[in-house]
């Protein structure tokens, strides 16, 4: 299944997955407004030989058949201040 991949620059690491080149029919207006202009990325066998990075590749098929789209989410950065104060609660535990 060949899909169509677009991001945008309003959000760095959010994708929209189409089944279809060019037809963001299935996917609500108020995501489009949120998402902004789409830049189409590429095009991508999802059913080839090469994984998604973020993504699997069966997921994102099953979606873009029932829904019509797939949204990808940027990944959550790790909140390195929590990470250091629980690192120094445990070292004055010690």
């Amino acid at each position: 299944m060949l899909c169509a991949i677009y991001k945008t620059r309003r959000h760095a690491g959010m994708y929209l997955y189409l089944a279809k080149r060019d037809d963001f029919s299935a996917v609500p207006q108020v995501l489009l407004a949120r998402f902004g202009t789409p830049e189409l990325l590429m095009l991508f066998n999802l059913h080839g030989d090469k994984p998604l990075a973020l993504a699997d590749n069966d997921s994102v098929s099953q979606q873009l058949q029932t829904q019509g789209f797939y949204l990808q989410m940027p990944q959550q950065e790790p909140n390195l201040l929590l990470a250091l104060k629980s690192q120094n609660d445990l070292a004055t535990k010690l």
